[in-house]
């Protein structure tokens, strides 16, 4: 599993209760994520694409996640 996908849960929604906690906790493995990230993120995408650690109905998943998230914020 790449590490995006990873930090993001894995594609499955965290397990804390109600829909609140489930944004607080998605908010703070985005912030951890993007703290310990180093490098070019567009770069790191084209590589776990072309390395098959990603795949393109993962890479849209997380696109639209981050579209929904994007609104919230």
């Amino acid at each position: 599993m790449n590490p995006l996908f990873k930090a993001l849960g894995g594609g499955a929604m965290p397990s804390m209760p109600g829909p609140l906690g489930n944004f607080q906790q998605m908010v703070r493995k985005f912030q951890e994520f993007k703290a310990n990230f180093q490098g070019d993120p567009e770069q790191e995408v084209k590589r776990l694409l072309q390395s098959g650690q990603m795949s393109q109905d993962q890479l849209n998943q997380l696109q639209q996640a981050a579209q929904m998230f994007q609104s919230l914020l």
